[in-house]
């Protein structure tokens, strides 16, 4: 039986997550941290990560990016495996996990879903496709109202899966309000929707003469992330440091 801490736990996907794995044999959360502790709960909670001093074998974030230098902290210290679903992270953040990785497991992804995952593998193969034969490439993502940073970190993924595969020659562009010129070739344009209560949905257009071509992506609940997040967190338990990614776990 995995044991597991859960930061972030009274937040919404803390919740999501707490309700799957209460319904999983393989894994039990042994411990939550919050900065909001009064909601009930079946194990303790402690207001920060530096307050848990529950034994436990892997931990499971879906906090703010605020929170997560302090929990990489306390996760290298004690070589505690942690599955890093927080997104918005600045530069200084991710070069901060990097260094994390090296002390013990960590598991980072923009998106935990299974489908999300495979659409960074396909958008791979597309662009090895399209993108020599000039199509431009797009990107819109929607959110609900209540998310703050834009545009998300599954379309930055996706977004780089796309750059990757065609040599890093693309720049991102967020805004053509201010310019008012032709659509350059080498650009991929990243558009954010923010409204009602969308769960998400991300959908990367190829436009080429006379054809498109659309990969959408929908989540209909916030219950895909959490499922994903939990297998993240049996497969990452016992494994050496280093840092690994969800198409490990797929």
């Amino acid at each position: 039986m995995v044991r597991a801490i859960m930061h972030g736990c009274n937040g919404k996907m803390g919740r999501v997550v707490t309700e799957l794995v209460r319904e999983d044999g393989g894994i039990e959360l042994v411990a939550g941290v919050d900065a909001y502790t009064e909601a009930p709960n079946e194990y303790p909670v402690f207001a920060s990560v530096e307050q848990c001093d529950v034994e436990a074998d892997v931990v499971i974030d879906f906090s703010n990016a605020k929170a997560v230098d302090g929990l990489l902290d306390y996760c290298g210290k004690r070589r505690l495996p942690v599955v890093l679903c927080t997104t918005g992270l600045s530069k200084e953040q991710l070069e901060k996990v990097e260094e994390t990785a090296k002390e013990t497991a960590v598991l980072r992804s923009a998106n935990m879903s299974l489908g999300i995952n495979l659409l960074l593998k396909l958008l791979k193969d597309a662009t090895k496709v399209l993108a020599p034969a000039g199509f431009d490439i797009e990107l819109v993502e929607k959110h609900h109202n209540l998310k703050v940073d834009a545009p998300s970190g599954t379309a930055l993924a996706l977004a780089d899966s796309i750059n990757e595969e065609a040599g890093n020659v693309y720049e991102y562009v967020y805004d053509r309000s201010k310019v008012r010129e032709k659509r350059d070739k080498k650009e991929i344009g990243i558009s954010a929707v923010r409204g009602g209560t969308i769960v998400g949905e991300h959908e990367v257009i190829y436009a080429g003469p006379d054809e498109v071509i659309e990969f959408k992506h929908t989540a209909y609940s916030k219950g895909v992330f959490g499922k994903g997040a939990v297998e993240a967190a049996k497969f990452l338990a016992g494994k050496p440091a280093g840092l690994y990614d969800m198409s490990e776990v797929v």
